[in-house]
């Protein structure tokens, strides 16, 4: 692998499109098996995260960033976070409020063990076994939130799924703006969008495939699930993702 390059793709708009598509992906997925199939929240946990493990146990033995791979393993994360979330707050009576509390705990505990241990929580670091498994703890858990605000958005607040989804477009449109208009840490401003991407797809998904009269659309989940991973794929096709790179990478560098 090019020591100038890491094991992600480089952060685009790409990037956020197909991490938004992903994250609806997970939400209507994981209601696919746990819902549609009547596996329940613990079966479907212990199924996907089998599959999590795998998809990122061959994320991390790969050599060089593989984009299919990746989103593999992004598609994974999100389907377990799903199917935990939902078992926590539903069959273990936590609560929206609780588990998103936990939650939140947890991603920043991840990230100050991170940057404790490896001095930096960018994603431009992330190309070493260790660093790897940082950045996908993070991720996992991260994706977990991400449900258990949807659902406390969408459902303790009374805005509804399609109210939630516009609340945390919002604060997506906001971390945009401060990227451009402010001096705010750039890798604070990554993990805040990466962390909203996961409650805007929760609620987007909920929207597509609750009852009409819980405020969804009451569309197929199997069928939904399958025209955004589609969708994923033509994007991974028309818009090629490349790795991103190390800082301080230059191309004198790279030829030496």
């Amino acid at each position: 692998m090019d020591k100038g390059l890491t094991k992600v793709p480089e952060v685009t708009l790409a990037f956020w499109l197909v991490k938004i598509a992903a994250t609806t992906l997970g939400e209507t997925g994981g209601d696919s098996v746990t819902m549609t199939l009547h596996w329940g929240y613990l079966a479907g946990s212990l199924l996907f995260v089998a599959v999590l493990a795998a998809a990122v146990a061959a994320q991390i033995a790969a050599k060089r960033f593989r984009p299919a791979l990746y989103w593999a393993a992004i598609v994974a994360s999100t389907t377990f976070g799903t199917t935990l979330a939902d078992f926590a707050d539903r069959s273990l009576g936590i609560g929206y409020l609780g588990g998103s509390t936990m939650l939140f705990l947890g991603v920043m505990a991840a990230l100050g063990l991170w940057r404790w241990s490896c001095g930096s929580v960018s994603v431009e670091t992330v190309a070493t076994p260790k660093v790897e498994a940082f950045y996908w703890a993070t991720i996992t858990l991260s994706q977990t939130l991400g449900t258990a605000l949807g659902d406390w958005m969408a459902d303790s607040t009374g805005l509804g799924y399609g109210g939630g989804a516009i609340v945390f477009a919002a604060l997506l449109g906001l971390v945009a703006w401060a990227y451009y208009a402010t001096a705010v840490s750039r890798v604070a401003l990554f993990w805040t969008a990466f962390i909203l991407t996961r409650p805007l797809g929760a609620t987007v998904g909920d929207f597509l495939d609750k009852p009409v009269a819980h405020g969804g659309l009451a569309l197929s989940r199997p069928l939904a699930s399958a025209v955004i991973a589609v969708f994923i794929v033509v994007c991974l096709v028309v818009l090629p993702q490349r790795a991103g790179r190390h800082p301080g990478w230059t191309e004198s560098a790279a030829r030496r």
